[in-house]
């Protein structure tokens, strides 16, 4: 019994990890339309800034909020002075989506450029104590913590701020919000930048658990996927519910049943499975087009 409740703590702190990284994917999707590959690439390079930061004597909390600021206006402007500039000239979407993966490419080549291919340690602001005899860790519950943190911040700002209600406008009706006198391009600009804080805030806490390398967050992109298709690529929530889900049962199929060795197989199968009978994902509704 002790074995199984191990690896579901764990599964729910790496859940909370591909919970953010879907969570970042759902709000690209919303505010722009698109499917960012370079989400995780992006959020390695974020979370070497924070580990540089460090490095260079900074504490831990002045380092997470440089890589914070940077990492919202890396978002912002990659949408603002690149994307939204694509889709103005009605660039044919297969032409942005790959813009996307050679931002994948580029980000992956600075973060080993700039910080090198060594692996890195990287620390966690949390002590190295465990709880309930070793089931949990301090850093795990911290990742608990700020997740659900994460959560309930982003539902005040969408439902109790004018530039969230504005952004959530944006994203139903762009030409009704255009009428109103909203900026769609501006709002969308926001939503990078947002999920790219979330994406640098996902690295930050995975990190301490692998390793800080380029590749630190290939597979996490896959994982990322798997959880917003499994809840809805445009349902915040479902992100969450999706992650915790992947997480979960990702550990335990690699613990009692498949191995290790093919949990990233099964993520890809899951997507797969996921397009061809439940598109929409769990939360998300059957559309409907006119034939």
């Amino acid at each position: 019994m002790e074995a199984f409740l191990f690896q579901v703590f764990s599964g729910l702190a790496t859940g909370c990890v591909y919970a953010l990284i879907a969570l970042a994917l759902v709000m690209v999707h919303k505010s722009s339309k698109l499917a960012n590959f370079a989400q995780a690439e992006i959020a390695t390079f974020s979370t070497f800034i924070a580990w540089a930061c460090m490095t260079a004597g900074a504490s831990y909390a002045v380092s997470a909020a440089l890589t914070l600021l940077s990492s919202f206006a890396i978002g912002y402007a990659i949408n603002a002075l690149l994307l939204q500039r694509l889709q103005d000239r009605r660039t044919p979407e297969i032409s942005v989506l790959m813009v996307l993966v050679g931002l994948l490419m580029l980000f992956h080549s600075l973060s080993g450029s700039l910080f090198g291919y060594k692996v890195q340690t990287f620390p966690s602001p949390l002590p190295k104590v465990s709880y309930l005899g070793g089931l949990v860790t301090a850093h795990q519950l911290g990742i608990y913590g700020v997740t659900a943190a994460i959560m309930l911040a982003l539902y005040l700002f969408f439902s109790h701020t004018d530039i969230g209600l504005k952004m959530r406008a944006a994203a139903a009706s762009p030409d009704s919000a255009r009428l109103t006198g909203i900026s769609v391009r501006h709002m969308a600009s926001l939503g990078w930048g947002i999920a790219t804080v979330i994406g640098a805030i996902a690295g930050m806490m995975i990190a301490p658990i692998l390793y800080l390398d380029p590749l630190m967050m290939t597979s996490m992109l896959i994982y990322g996927f798997t959880a917003a298709l499994l809840g809805g690529i445009d349902h915040p929530k479902g992100a969450i519910v999706g992650g915790l889900l992947v997480g979960v049962g990702e550990n335990l199929l690699g613990a009692y049943v498949i191995g290790t060795e093919l949990k990233l197989t099964v993520a890809n199968l899951l997507i797969i499975g996921i397009l061809l009978f439940r598109p929409a994902g769990i939360f998300g509704k059957p559309g409907v087009s006119r034939v």
